[in-house]
């Protein structure tokens, strides 16, 4: 996805809410409003990306997205997505970043009836969203996030795994090809991304995992496309980062 800063950014001051069915790689461009706004993928993957990284949610998973941050959408599968407006009044969580939030059943519902078919303000659905707020606070946030850096070697680095994240290489043998030593790269991780690089490079796996199980590739294929020696040991790293098996997020 194209760099949020290089882009035009439209301004739309409220957040909409609706539900907009999208094509496999499809985007909404670089906007920005004055709501916060929670987007969840029905069906399909959705990706956020900002000029501070990224954010990916299949179906167990929502996006948070404060007022006033820059964003894109990109879809990854045929996209469900669900966006839902909220006041800047609305944040039980206080949240002042781009966040994914672990969606349960009952969450689930609400955000799909809250973005169907408009309806108009009343009591009834003042409830509905008191209830949504009320499972938002309770909603677990998850490590999805995928830093990018500014310093232009390190940048460089993380370009080369973005395009192959089987890519094996040791930080010292990546280093040489971006013109750093291992010791400043290990350094520019912890300080501008806050990770390790192993740390960074399973995020930037488990999200092309992410994107390409929603596109219906076979899990064994995933795990060799993403790194994994085995599918085995790709499904215990997925099930320890999602809480289940990636088989759940192909096509029945």
């Amino acid at each position: 996805m194209t760099r949020i800063r290089h882009t035009p950014i439209r301004h739309t001051p409220i957040a909409p809410t609706s539900t907009r069915l999208l094509a496999p790689g499809a985007e909404i461009d670089a906007h920005r409003h004055e709501d916060h706004q929670i987007a969840y993928a029905g069906r399909g993957v959705v990706a956020v990306t900002t000029d501070a990284g990224s954010w990916i949610a299949p179906a167990t998973r929502a996006l948070w997205i404060p007022a006033g941050t820059v964003h894109a959408h990109q879809a990854h599968g045929a996209l469900e997505l669900h966006l839902l407006g909220l006041p800047t009044t609305a944040n039980p969580l206080g949240l002042d970043t781009p966040t994914v939030l672990g969606v349960s059943p009952l969450l689930r519902e609400l955000i799909i009836a809250c973005t169907g078919t408009p309806a108009p303000d009343g009591p009834e659905r003042r409830r509905l969203l008191a209830v949504l707020l009320d499972q938002l606070r309770a909603a677990p946030q998850q490590p999805l996030h995928l830093p990018m850096p500014a310093e232009p070697r390190l940048r460089a680095l993380c370009a080369l795994l973005r395009a192959d994240p089987a890519d094996d290489r040791t930080l010292a043998a990546l280093g040489r090809e971006v013109g750093a030593g291992e010791r400043t790269l290990s350094r520019l991780f912890r300080a501008e991304l806050g990770m390790t690089f192993p740390q960074w490079r399973t995020q930037v796996r488990l999200h092309h995992a992410l994107v390409l199980l929603a596109e219906d590739v076979p899990v064994t294929a995933v795990a060799h496309r993403c790194g994994w020696s085995s599918a085995s040991a790709f499904i215990d790293v997925f099930r320890r980062a999602f809480g289940h098996t990636p088989g759940r997020h192909q096509a029945s």
